[in-house]
């Protein structure tokens, strides 16, 4: 074989291997916003209603890359209801490596993400904040939560309960990102349901 020949086969299985190091759930070409529309419902003790109508734009921006992973940042903004307070959706960020989705649970996002930008390898990754991976399934209990991450077609779900009924739910689509984003509090005490609005 010529040398032209295995210099293109080295480069395409160079190619191969980066698309194949990209998580299929949440992962971006470049750091540029996307934005998508979320639709769904809203519950509470301050509103009088059993459910109103909620609708959100959710805006994935990737923050950060690494030899290993990403970071990025899903924040929910023009939160639009008919409720007379309106909701605050605290927006999350979350590393993405090849084979799992993990929320960055720290208090100074900056100096987490400069942290794992200098770092050579993922961190160890405590099991409460793994939210997607890529293969198989995860079931486990933290005191009164009970946590299954499960594939399901081009599907992972995240679903998280409390014994009280709290809950939260994340699904992520392949070659999507999120798809729905649900959480609640006590007996219907407070909460929300949101998905996203298919645009094909």
């Amino acid at each position: 074989m010529k040398a032209g020949h295995l210099t293109a086969l080295a480069l395409a299985f160079c190619v191969t291997t980066a698309a194949w190091a990209a998580n299929p759930f949440l992962s971006a070409a470049d750091d540029k916003p996307v934005s998508a529309k979320f639709r769904g419902a809203e519950w509470g003790d301050n509103i009088a209603q059993e459910e109103i109508s909620l609708s959100v734009r959710v805006v994935t921006t990737r923050i950060a890359k690494m030899s290993w992973g990403e970071v990025y940042k899903i924040a929910f903004t023009d939160i639009a209801s008919s409720a007379r307070n309106r909701r605050e959706i605290t927006q999350d960020y979350f590393i993405a490596t090849d084979d799992r989705i993990v929320l960055l649970n720290e208090e100074k996002i900056g100096a987490a993400v400069k942290k794992l930008v200098s770092m050579e390898k993922p961190p160890d990754f405590a099991q409460s904040d793994i939210y997607g991976i890529t293969e198989g399934k995860v079931e486990f209990t933290d005191g009164p939560w009970e946590t299954t991450i499960e594939l399901k077609d081009d599907l992972c779900i995240y679903q998280a309960n409390h014994n009280s009924g709290h809950f939260k739910k994340v699904v992520w689509r392949k070659g999507v990102g999120l798809v729905e984003y649900s959480m609640g509090y006590g007996a219907m005490a407070d909460g929300f349901r949101l998905k996203r609005i298919r645009t094909n």
